[in-house]
């Protein structure tokens, strides 16, 4: 039987990259019928609205949430402002895409995640890297129990300094900001969906700071392992230091999963399709006139393409807005592994900061004692 299809009246919640990215992708879905957008510097709104066809342009999510036609929001502002608008959102009961995370302090994460759960609004959150081919087919194995009883995973992710120094000129609080929460999460998402079922129960960390510390008060890289009541275990390291000229656009990362029947390796590196050049790209994540070499298809959103965005991004935004229009499921995150990623990722900074092993699930009050 055809699914019915009802009409979407789409509120986006930030005009930054993936505001856009995600606004062109539903501005060609046949089911949404209008688009807003809510962004606080009017020359980035002038630039993004007529890219996304936007109907309707404020400043203010506030006034753009209470707005008749909206019946869904994205909210993809930077990650230490999501709270607000999803609190708007939860005040109006439409359902939610939230970038990750739901908020950058494990209290306020806590906080919303009962206000979802209470008011049963549908919510999902961004974690792209679920809508990639390869990572599909490797929670399908996961699944279905080909590699039997997984006992180990690993994990290491590599990226160039540019999101990090993105990152921590964009907060006046580098102690929000770390490696781990925000970029590592997306390799511990993957790895913690291909372990669904498993409960962590203890996490020991080690953290460098050689780069960012000095510039930024920041981090350079984390790594550390996570035990599971089974006896399970997951190794795992993320360093966002790498120099700008690091090939990788962004993420770079090798996983391995082995269990009791098999065992499973992914090289999601990215180095098989390798671009040269003699003059920089205008492309990319923050184009830099010393990167001349990039190992293509490394941009966690996608590739632009014949004048769309093509790839991870682009599909799990047209899901979502399916499941939203006609009720179809999904593979994005839910709230609730959002939030574990949330405190895992903490669990990681505070066993590197404190250089003991710490207990889960983590209290957010002895992370807020430790910051």
């Amino acid at each position: 039987m055809k699914q019915s299809s009802k009409g979407v009246g789409l509120a986006i919640i930030g005009g930054g990259r993936v505001g856009l990215f995600r606004g062109e992708v539903a501005a060609r879905h046949p089911s949404v019928e209008w688009i807003g957008l809510a962004e606080r510097n009017p020359n980035r709104a002038g630039e993004v609205a007529p890219k996304i066809s936007a109907d309707f342009v404020t400043q203010s999510h506030v006034e753009l949430i209470k707005r008749p036609e909206t019946t869904c929001a994205i909210i993809a502002t930077d990650e230490h402002l999501h709270v607000e608008p999803i609190m708007a959102c939860i005040e109006r009961g439409i359902p939610m895409l939230i970038e990750k995370p739901l908020a950058t302090n494990l209290v306020q994460s806590e906080k919303v995640l009962k206000l979802i759960k209470d008011a049963k609004i549908d919510a999902v959150v961004g974690y792209t890297q679920r809508f990639r081919r390869r990572w599909l087919a490797a929670k399908e194995k996961c699944r279905t129990g080909a590699l039997g009883d997984v006992t180990l995973v690993t994990s290491r992710a590599f990226m160039n300094r540019l999101v990090a120094i993105d990152n921590y000129k964009r907060t006046d609080d580098p102690s929000t900001i770390s490696p781990m929460v925000i970029s590592g999460t997306h390799a511990l998402d993957i790895c913690m969906w291909c372990l669904e079922g498993k409960t962590p129960v203890e996490v020991y960390a080690r953290q460098i700071d050689k780069v960012m510390g000095p510039l930024y008060k920041g981090i350079d890289a984390t790594a550390g392992m996570i035990t599971f009541d089974d006896g399970t275990i997951y190794h795992l390291s993320m360093s966002w230091a790498m120099p700008v000229t690091w090939p990788a656009a962004v993420y770079s990362l090798e996983v391995g999963i082995s269990g009791t029947t098999g065992v499973l390796t992914i090289d999601d590196t990215h180095r098989d399709i390798v671009l040269a050049v003699s003059k920089a790209q205008s492309e990319g994540y923050n184009p830099d006139s010393t990167r001349l070499v990039d190992f293509m298809g490394s941009y966690p959103p996608g590739d632009m393409a014949l004048g769309e965005l093509r790839g991870p991004m682009a599909d799990e935004t047209v899901s979502w807005l399916n499941r939203v229009a006609m009720g179809l499921p999904t593979a994005a995150a839910t709230v609730e592994e959002a939030h574990r990623n949330l405190m895992l990722t903490k669990a990681m900074d505070l066993s590197a900061k404190r250089k003991v092993p710490v207990k889960l699930p983590l209290d957010p009050a002895d992370v807020m004692a430790a910051a």
